[in-house]
């Protein structure tokens, strides 16, 4: 996204989501106020009590949000607003740095957007471009400087699909999961991103194949499209997100925040431009005092010598919590 477009994104949705140099700033202080209208951040201890249709749990900075809206997890007006709120709460949750959603319905992921609004939708479009709830959706995952897993396990079709691809990482299960954009049956065009996300993952002519062909993409199909970061055996998956989930939980908040921040600004620029705020992101991870200390801890803790670079990866494990 060009500077030009994220600005007028963020114009558009108000505080429906902030742009990542604010968010990012505020994970660097520990508080912040992002905008006028948005919360402080929130402490450990956030209460997620208050959705009907949406559990939360939180181990170690992991928070695990559980979709269950039976009987298919549709992305209505009922879950589209639980979601909105949810996903903003926890776009302000300190104690958070990686969300894994999933769902707890069998069969479905989220089945897709509700249709019924089709018919509710006004017969005249205006002038003015604005962004879909959907979409909005989509980018507070992509901006939040937190990381964002999708760990589907049944059926992610239209907007079910849109959010899965919005989220950092996207796990299905063999056997169980299923991706398609069944919009042109309809006669429709997508409107929660993946006209745009889909031709960036697996190029023009696959991303067609999907849009205009309706069809359903199994799990190990879309894994070789590039639709996904990979298919894993159905029982196999949960344990593999959950160690790969807890593994960046203990990586320092700010670090996790830059590095979404450099691929996300970088990959809409030139590849001089993108090497640009990359250095810049490097810079500022640098600079931080917390991050100084925890590159002398892993020196400390056998980097640099010949059996600590054996094994480099692990040495993290040594390591005191990350702030």
């Amino acid at each position: 996204m060009s500077n030009l477009s994220r600005r007028s994104f963020v114009q558009s949705i108000g505080a429906a989501t902030l742009a990542p140099g604010v968010l990012l700033a505020e994970a660097e202080a520990g508080t912040g106020t992002g905008t006028g209208n948005s919360a402080p951040p929130q402490r450990a201890g956030a209460n997620y009590a208050d959705y009907k249709h949406i559990q939360v749990s939180q181990n170690r900075g992991v928070a695990t949000v559980t979709l269950n809206y039976p009987p298919f997890n549709l992305l209505d007006e009922v879950l589209s607003d639980e979601f909105d709120r949810v996903t903003r709460q926890l776009e302000q949750d300190a104690a958070v740095r990686v969300i894994i959603l999933q769902s707890a319905v069998p069969k479905f992921f989220i089945a897709h957007s509700g249709l019924h609004r089709v018919g509710l939708a006004p017969k005249t479009t205006s002038n003015t471009r604005t962004f879909r709830l959907t979409q909005m959706l989509g980018e507070r995952l992509r901006n939040m400087p937190k990381a964002v897993i999708a760990k589907v396990e049944g059926i992610a079709r239209g907007g079910g699909c849109e959010i899965a691809l919005a989220a950092d990482m996207c796990f299905a299960a063999i056997g169980k999961a299923v991706f398609g954009q069944p919009e042109v049956v309809c006669g429709l065009v997508p409107g929660g991103g993946n006209t745009q996300r889909l031709p960036r993952r697996m190029g023009r002519a696959r991303a067609l194949e999907v849009l205009l062909v309706g069809g359903d993409f199994p799990a190990e199909l879309a894994d070789r499209y590039g639709y996904i970061n990979r298919a894993l055996p159905a029982a196999e998956l949960g344990p593999f997100v959950d160690q790969l989930a807890r593994r960046i939980a203990t990586f320092p908040t700010i670090t996790i925040a830059h590095m979404k921040k450099a691929v996300d600004m970088g990959s809409d620029v030139s590849f001089s431009e993108g090497l640009l705020v990359e250095a810049y992101e490097a810079d500022l991870c640098v600079a931080n005092d917390s991050i100084q200390a925890r590159v002398k801890a892993i020196l400390d803790a056998g980097a640099e010598t010949y059996e600590g670079e054996l094994r480099f990866p692990d040495l993290g494990a040594k390591l005191p919590p990350a702030d």
